[in-house]
Order: structure tokens, then C-alpha cells, then sequence
């Protein structure tokens, strides 16, 4: 099982990520970790975002364009997808939640977003008083 191995063996830029995120510290998302999607582990996932994040290494670099067709594959499914380098994760954590936190709100679920406000939009062609 590839996906208990990547659970049981994070790296330490995922274990830095997940001590963030794990029991819901991040504004109350609840995210896991090692999740299959579409044919691929998402490092990350948030189900109530769609959010998927994956956090890079080095190794990557050489793979840049298996995981832009992943991204995209992805997105076709209607995940967002962020991706962070291991050194953005390492050097500049805060940064790296204030990104995440930022695509929460720009992509709320119905769960995570504002009560609706004001009154209902009335039919079309009527005025309100």
C-alpha cells in the first residue's frame, strides 16, 4: 500500500505542513493526508474546498511537466490545486498558510461560507418598497 507508506515516511517539509493543518488549526478546515484522487495521491486534500495541496521536492524539479498534466488533470475535475516548493514550506511556513488561507475564502463551501445577508432577491420585474 503506496499510500500508507507515504504516512507512515512524510518527508520533513510535510511533516512541518501537517503539524499545521492536522485537527483542523487552520480556520477550522479539516484536511488529510495521502488521499487518492483521480489516479493520483494528493499530499493534502480538503474535501469541503476541493482544495488539494502537494508540496514539492526537489526531485521535482525534473517534473514539471507530469505535474502541471496532473494539476490539470485536477482541475478538469474540479480541484483546486497549490503546490509549494519543500524550501517555501521550510523557510517561509506562514506565507505558505496565508496562501492556503486566501484560496479557503476566495473558494468557500457551503459549510465555510458567510451566512447570506439582507433580504431574499425579489422575482423579476417587481420593486421593493
Amino acid at each position: 500500500m503506496r499510500v500508507r507508506a507515504l504516512r507512515r515516511d512524510p518527508t520533513q517539509p510535510e511533516k512541518r505542513l501537517w503539524a499545521k493543518l492536522r485537527n483542523r488549526q487552520l480556520s477550522d478546515i479539516k484536511f488529510r493526508r495521502q488521499v487518492w484522487l483521480c489516479a493520483y495521491i494528493a499530499d493534502f486534500y480538503a474535501a469541503d474546498l476541493k482544495l488539494v495541496i502537494e508540496v514539492d521536492g526537489d526531485s521535482h524539479a525534473a517534473r514539471e511537466a507530469a505535474d502541471q498534466h496532473r494539476s490539470q488533470v485536477l482541475r478538469g475535475a474540479g480541484f483546486h490545486v497549490l503546490r509549494f516548493c519543500n524550501a517555501d514550506v521550510m523557510d517561509n511556513l506562514d506565507g505558505v498558510l496565508e496562501t492556503i488561507l486566501m484560496t479557503a475564502r476566495e473558494n468557500p463551501s457551503p459549510s465555510h461560507s458567510a451566512p447570506p445577508s439582507g433580504s431574499l432577491p425579489l422575482p423579476h420585474g417587481e420593486r421593493g418598497q
